[in-house]
């Protein structure tokens, strides 16, 4: 077996110090580029990998970052997740994954003091079962950045769509369809279910802004964002009186549990009732009819979480916490217009 490289060996074939290697290696300026040259090219020939783990931890730093989500098989996570890596890997960071299954002492144990700092630098969050006052108890050292549920509190970065407007841009596309009876389905009407509540408050802003006014009949609570809590609310709204035309899903899953219910009945998407959902996951481009959406851009989320927590990371004097909107768009697909006859 071939014996590891060390920097001894590196300072050995160029003729200098192990200090003056370590210097090259770790870019530091004070050494001639002459000898920077020698040191470059005994790295070169010998093959050298220097030790990011072990020059991190001199450092105080551990070279990884720690993502926690509520849900690894949830869809949208599981793809945010990848973008969240690359964007990281371009900047030489690690990803450590954490599911922390919306538990409040799981979720709260990332953020106390003392958290285990040795194995992660900072922190991109996505919690779900604490509320504000649990994040404002943190510990503020730890580098932090929010997705999704919590606002900022002027002490780390939010990242995320505006829910609010996403969902009025949802629910006017239905109603520019012609329907009259428009159910929302993923209302949370407690502590931590902001960002169901702001969905709910876009639901409503767009029936008030075509002089509407939204059945609350029709607007329906569920503990979960996914496929069984959509189709069971669905069973409950088509057994009304007047059941919905149309119905708004505050995710993909939820609507595709909804169509799978309204199809079970013999009723037709988008016919009898359209779905709209949001999250734009790769499921709702392959189901059948495919799924109008709400398309947050993944990409440009897991790309500014990592550059604003790197941000903090790297900084003596954290910058100030903001509110980092993120761009979005309805992307109309046929459980809201149909299939398109091919010409």
């Amino acid at each position: 077996m071939r014996r590891e490289v060390t920097l001894r060996d590196v300072a050995e074939l160029a003729g200098v110090s192990s200090r003056t290697v370590s210097n090259v290696v770790n870019g530091y300026a004070n050494v001639t580029e002459r000898t920077r040259e020698r040191v470059q090219r005994a790295v070169d020939e010998l093959g050298y990998r220097p030790n990011v783990l072990a020059r991190n931890l001199a450092q105080g730093k551990s070279g990884q970052i720690a993502v926690v989500v509520p849900y690894l098989d949830t869809p949208y996570f599981s793809e945010l997740l990848q973008s969240v890596i690359r964007a990281a890997r371009v900047s030489g960071y690690n990803v450590l994954i954490d599911q922390t299954d919306g538990d409040p002492e799981h979720e709260r144990a990332f953020i106390a003091h003392g958290s285990r700092r040795l194995l992660f630098d900072g922190v991109i969050f996505s919690p779900l079962g604490l509320d504000q006052q649990a994040l404002a108890d943190r510990d503020r050292s730890l580098p932090l950045v929010i997705l999704g549920e919590r606002a900022s509190d002027g002490s780390f970065d939010h990242v995320g769509i505006d829910d609010v407007a996403a969902s009025r841009l949802a629910t006017e596309h239905l109603i520019d369809l012609g329907r009259q009876r428009i159910a929302a389905i993923g209302d949370q009407p407690y502590a931590t279910g902001e960002a169901a509540q702001r969905r709910t408050r876009g639901f409503r802003e767009a029936h008030t802004a075509r002089g509407l006014t939204p059945r609350e009949d029709l607007i329906i609570s569920t503990p979960r964002f996914n496929r069984p809590d959509g189709a069971r609310a669905m069973e409950h709204l088509l057994g009304l009186a007047e059941p919905p035309d149309a119905v708004f899903c505050y995710s993909d899953l939820v609507a595709l549990g909804a169509i799978r219910t309204i199809v079970s009945r013999g009723l037709r998407v988008p016919e009898d009732i359209a779905v709209i959902g949001y999250d734009d996951i790769e499921d709702g481009r392959f189901s059948n009819p495919t799924i109008t959406t709400i398309s947050p851009d993944k990409e440009a989320i897991a790309a500014t979480a990592v550059e604003r927590l790197l941000l903090r990371i790297t900084s003596e004097s954290p910058p100030p916490g903001l509110e980092l909107r993120t761009p979005y768009k309805l992307v109309v697909r046929e459980s809201t217009t149909g299939r398109v006859s091919p010409r």
